[in-house]
Parts: structure tokens; C-alpha cells; sequence
């Protein structure tokens, strides 16, 4: 049996699997069995591959079968990559022309990368600031070829507020002077400590001077202090406002990232009022793609994603 048939059954044994073998809330059933379009909604939905990172990680299907998946499962033709998937591609062609052709054939747009552990835009140390510049530019180029908008990168650095800001902006501002040749945004997400904080993120960008410099508001994320210092992983000790945040960062967004955990009885998210944050964004004038990023435990990965779209097309119907 060679490879492409073993991927394709493979894939129609997956398909198989996903169908209705766990109890759902009624909500969840019949809110998404019609998959109703989003036409009346002033925004449009795509799914962020993050949403399916257990499954990744587990090397249940992988980053070339994520435009299918998208597709076919969640009736999504809009898609989000994460670097940490195919972190050794960016610079294969091959590899890129195959995941581009997957795309085309299920009519499927990749709208972003989101970029990690290329090394910090805001590191204070210059040397090491560049090269992770450097680090960032296959990105932009494999962006590029995909036909994505945007790469996410991350405004990290490790030092004093003020000091931090300055280095950020610096860059940042290198890299989408760079990205600009491309006609790529470098966008920024609430990831943690200063870039939580929407105040500071959104100066830092406004500093660049860059057009194709941006934010990728994300509706959690809105830790600015963990009990280790940390942008990930401990205790959060102090929180800023996610309401308050993401108004902030909406002037500079090019994409915007639903970030869901758990799920009431109704189907509203319980850590974030979707109908507040929803009309921050709609306010803004933003009309772009909301993307999709389930985190949560409650519901599996499937289900969560279908959750969160429901919960988009319900309350994106209505305002």
C-alpha cells in the first residue's frame, strides 16, 4: 500500500471516528447540525490550529491534514498555522508547495503563522534581538507562499517595562520593514507579561511606525504577572483587564483570536462575556476573520471547537 492511500484511508478512518461517539449537551447539537453560515455577521470564522494541539502533539493527523480537517469536520475554510507543527518547513518548498495544494483543493485560505521560539523581538541584549529577527524572516517567506496575511510573533523581553518597550519596538520594527517587501503583517498577541498589558502593546506598536505592524487581540491571555516570572506556566498574581485590553488593541488588529475554556449549560463561555467582547470588536470597525482557539479540558477538542463556533455564529447573528 503506498503512502497516499494510506493517508487517505487513514483520513476516512479518522473521519469515522470523530462522528457522534460522545454524549454532547443538546445545545451543542443543535446549534451547530445545520452548520449555518456567518453571511449576517459582520465578521468572519477561522480556526486557529492550536485549537487541535493535543491531537498534533499526539500525532493523530498532522500539520498537512489540518486544511482537510478544517474543512470537512468544522465546515471552516479559513486556517491559522502554528510554527511548533512544521517548525523544520519553513524553508522546505516541497513540503510548503504540498500543504499550498491541500488548501487549493479543499478551498481552503491560510490566513496566519503564529510564530514561537524564534528568540525575543524585545530582547535587550541588541545582538541577540537581531538574530531573532533573523530567525522570523523564513517565516514571513513561508507566510508569503502560502498566501497568509500575517505572521504572529511575540514582543518578549526580559528587563524593565519602559527598557523592554523600547527594544520591542525596535524589533519589531526591523522585522516589518522586512515583512513589508512581502506584503506581510507582523502582528502581535496578549501572550504574556508586558504584551498582556494592552496599554503597553498597543504603544509599542504605534512606535514602530510600521503600517504592516499590528496586534492579534486574543480574548484571554491577559496575564501580566505570573508568581515565577514567567510568560507561561505559573500562577497567574495579576490580571489585566481582557475588556479593557482588547479595546485597546483593536485600532492596530488585523485578526482577532476567540480564546475559549469552558462552557455553561446555554453554551456561553464562562470566562469571557462573548456578546461584551464581541461588540468591542464589532465597534472598532473591525470586519476581518475571528479565529477559533480552544484551550479548554471539559470538552474535547472536536467538541470545544464546535462550542466556540456556535457560540461566534449565535451571538455574531445578533449584534
Amino acid at each position: 500500500m503506498n503512502t497516499e492511500t494510506t493517508r487517505r484511508l487513514f483520513l476516512r478512518n479518522l473521519g469515522l471516528a470523530t462522528v457522534g461517539v460522545t454524549i454532547i449537551p443538546t445545545w451543542l447539537t443543535s446549534c451547530t447540525s445545520k452548520n449555518e453560515t456567518s453571511s449576517g455577521m459582520f465578521f468572519k470564522i477561522s480556526l486557529a490550529e492550536w485549537s487541535l494541539h493535543k491531537a498534533l502533539f499526539a500525532n493523530e493527523f498532522t500539520n498537512l491534514d489540518f486544511p482537510l480537517i478544517a474543512k470537512r469536520d468544522y465546515g471552516i475554510d479559513a486556517i491559522e498555522y502554528v510554527n511548533a507543527f512544521f517548525k523544520d518547513k519553513a524553508q522546505d518548498q516541497a513540503y510548503l508547495a504540498d500543504l499550498k495544494q491541500r488548501c487549493d483543493d479543499n478551498g481552503v485560505t491560510s490566513l496566519l503563522i503564529m510564530c514561537d521560539g524564534e528568540g525575543y523581538l524585545g530582547d535587550l541584549d541588541e545582538t541577540k534581538r537581531n538574530e531573532a529577527v533573523d530567525n522570523h524572516k523564513k517565516w514571513v517567506e513561508a507566510a508569503k507562499f502560502l498566501g497568509c496575511h500575517s505572521i504572529r510573533v511575540n514582543a518578549f523581553g526580559v528587563g524593565e517595562r519602559e527598557a523592554v518597550a523600547a527594544a520591542a519596538t525596535d524589533g519589531l520594527g526591523s522585522l516589518s520593514t522586512f515583512a513589508k517587501d512581502f506584503n506581510i503583517n507582523v502582528i502581535v498577541e496578549n501572550h504574556g507579561s508586558n504584551s498582556s498589558d494592552g496599554q503597553w502593546l498597543s504603544s509599542v506598536i504605534k512606535n514602530t511606525g510600521m503600517s504592516n505592524c499590528g496586534t492579534l487581540p486574543d480574548f484571554g491571555n491577559f496575564c501580566v504577572k505570573r508568581a515565577d516570572g514567567s510568560e507561561w506556566g505559573s500562577e497567574c498574581v495579576e490580571w489585566y483587564d481582557r475588556y479593557k485590553g482588547v479595546e485597546e488593541m483593536m485600532p492596530f488588529a488585523k485578526g482577532v483570536s476567540a480564546k475559549s475554556y469552558d462552557f455553561d449549560e446555554l453554551g456561553n463561555c464562562i470566562e469571557t462575556d462573548y456578546a461584551k467582547m464581541l461588540s468591542i470588536v464589532k465597534d472598532s470597525g473591525y470586519t476581518g476573520y475571528i479565529g477559533i482557539e480552544y484551550e479548554g479540558g471539559k470538552l474535547s477538542e472536536p467538541d470545544g471547537i464546535r462550542a466556540t463556533k456556535a457560540l461566534l455564529e449565535r451571538i455574531g447573528n445578533s449584534l
